[in-house]
């Protein structure tokens, strides 16, 4: 059976308090505050209203499990990443019964599906849910350039019109995911500069030079494909130490979760590029 989410009980103490609000001095904002702790977490306008984690992680969970069905669901492997103190929250979920191979001549691994939810309760993002893949061989999530994300504004009625049409398409979305990821892993970069290629698609001389050797790291494992290629770009935006060199700067404000965040958006954009996308075809 898909499994049973009740936020009270499985949301992590940390995320799981009440919202609440108190005036600041300038008439057209308020403070928002953690209600179990009193911690302030932010200033928003007079205007904003929000679900707590607790009720908006709830809706989604309920809604993914009864759209998509126990084949998708049961087992599902559900975690949290947090920022800003408690006030930015990822829910990442991975769906082990379902799953796809892909292999190369040296190497195979498998892919599952993944789903992403975020919720900010101080205003510093809108509800989105995000479509994508988990490789298991190394833990690498993706999300593709051409997974369309579910966006609503911030409101404590989340709107799930749109959210529940896009599930009842991902089974299939992602299996033709699947064939293209293959269809990368069949396709050689022998004949290619990718040096010069990581040159153009990212602009940070310094990133790209990193960005080749880790895609080297790859190839030794993969194979010179497109695949390596793309697992050099998914492993960018898994980690940041020692194990590909990426490591995040600590600015000291509570953001590594949404730093990491930003660079599995930074990876789509990547293969949008019309030069990735000239040696995917």
């Amino acid at each position: 059976m898909p499994l049973d989410f009740i936020g009270n009980n499985l949301l992590p103490e940390n995320i799981n308090f009440p919202v609440q609000y108190e005036p600041t001095k300038f008439s057209k904002s308020k403070y928002v505050i953690n209600g179990n702790t009193g911690e302030y977490l932010g200033i928003v306008g007079n205007g904003f209203t929000c679900a707590s984690h607790s009720d908006f992680f709830t809706q989604a969970h309920d809604t993914i499990s009864e759209h998509l069905g126990e084949e998708f669901c049961d087992s599902m492997n559900v975690s949290y990443r947090t920022a800003r103190n408690n006030a930015w929250v990822m829910m990442d979920m991975t769906m082990p019964n379902v799953l796809r191979k892909i292999e190369t001549e040296k190497h195979s691994t498998t892919i599952a599906p993944r789903l992403i939810a975020l919720h900010g309760i101080d205003g510093s993002c809108s509800n989105m849910v995000f479509f994508g893949a988990i490789d298991f061989f190394c833990t690498n999530g993706m999300i593709t350039g051409d997974y369309d994300k579910i966006k609503r504004k911030n409101t404590s009625n989340f709107s799930l019109d749109k959210f529940i049409q896009e599930l009842q398409s991902s089974v299939t979305d992602f299996y033709e995911t699947a064939d293209k990821l293959q269809r990368w892993a069949d396709t050689s970069l022998m004949t290619v500069d990718v040096k010069s290629l990581l040159e153009a698609v990212i602009k940070s001389e310094r990133k790209s030079e990193k960005m080749f050797t880790l895609y080297n790291q790859e190839v030794s494992t993969r194979g010179r494909n497109v695949w390596a290629l793309y697992s050099a770009f998914t492993n960018y935006a898994s980690y940041a130490d020692e194990r590909n060199g990426f490591n995040l700067r600590n600015t000291g404000n509570d953001t590594s979760a949404q730093s990491m965040w930003s660079r599995e958006q930074e990876v789509a954009k990547w293969i949008d590029t019309p030069q990735f996308q000239a040696i995917a075809a």
